[in-house]
């Protein structure tokens, strides 16, 4: 009979730690989309209307809204949002709106960990307000949307629909200075730093060190010869002292040395006094 009891026992707590998993009624989504070379998400809980009106009843006129339902909207961009003659720098946000009759006010708003409106709204927090208008559709949109149309590679509309209201706003990326800048950089050909990665991935395979050499010697060329940053000099010496040419990564080691100690890197200092006496002694 004790053994039953704890059986039952042992049954009913396992059923207490069970979980069920039921759906919500406002599902979460997300939308993502790429305009030019600008990647926008957006996170967001859709309600539906139910057979409510929505706004001015269940979501009232002239009052902050979640923009949605649940926890905040979030919006991130990889780079900067322009509306009209306002910038949105890249970052996370969360996105607040005022419904009007006639226009909407938008929030992008720094602090995102509120659940729904903040308890108390903060004038700096506000990264941005846009202004949009309100339009009136014919037939409802019975779960509410946000979304993105127009979609063209400098400029796009992010749209927000539910039942029979719709706030549409426009807003363009920089694509044409993001293509600019990487057609000069391309066309510039490769920087010190690219001469100096190159170098060092053929040093650490041990494979076409020649090569490996000429290319340091473009990033050393590139940064101020004797000047160049100790870590691309210490990555010469190497190269020079595995090609075995001792004399001449002793000289370029003691000029690694030299920008270390200035520095005060003292692991670079020491690797290179280690060097400069190991091929001294050769």
């Amino acid at each position: 009979m004790k053994k039953l009891l704890v059986g039952i026992t042992l049954i009913a707590s396992t059923g207490l730690m069970a979980q069920i998993t039921a759906p919500q009624p406002s599902p979460a989504a997300k939308v993502q989309q790429t305009v030019g070379l600008t990647d926008i998400s957006i996170e967001y809980s859709r309600p539906s209307k139910n057979d409510r009106v929505i706004f001015g009843e269940l979501v009232p006129m002239d009052e902050v809204w979640r923009t949605g339902a649940n926890k905040n909207t979030i919006i991130t961009t990889s780079s900067a949002v322009i509306f009209g003659k306002d910038t949105l720098k890249a970052g996370t946000y969360a996105m607040f709106t005022k419904p009007g009759t006639q226009e909407w006010s938008i929030y992008f708003y720094t602090s995102t960990e509120n659940w729904g409106t903040p308890e108390e709204w903060k004038a700096e927090n506000v990264a941005l307000e846009v202004k949009a208008k309100s339009m009136a559709m014919n037939d409802a949109v019975e779960t509410f949307t946000i979304g993105f149309e127009a979609i063209t590679m400098n400029d796009a509309v992010l749209a927000l629909s539910w039942d029979k209201t719709k706030v549409a706003v426009k807003f363009a990326v920089p694509t044409k200075a993001k293509m600019n800048e990487s057609i000069n950089k391309v066309m510039a050909g490769p920087s010190a730093n690219d001469y100096y990665r190159a170098a060092d991935y053929k040093y650490s395979e041990k494979e076409d060190l020649k090569q490996a050499l000429e290319w340091i010697n473009k990033s050393v060329e590139m940064s101020g010869g004797a000047d160049a940053p100790f870590y691309v000099l210490r990555k010469k010496a190497l190269l020079q002292a595995e090609l075995g040419d001792k004399k001449g990564a002793i000289e370029t080691a003691k000029l690694s040395l030299e920008g270390a100690k200035k520095a005060g890197y003292d692991a670079y200092i020491k690797a290179n006094e280690a060097s400069i006496k190991e091929w001294s002694a050769k």
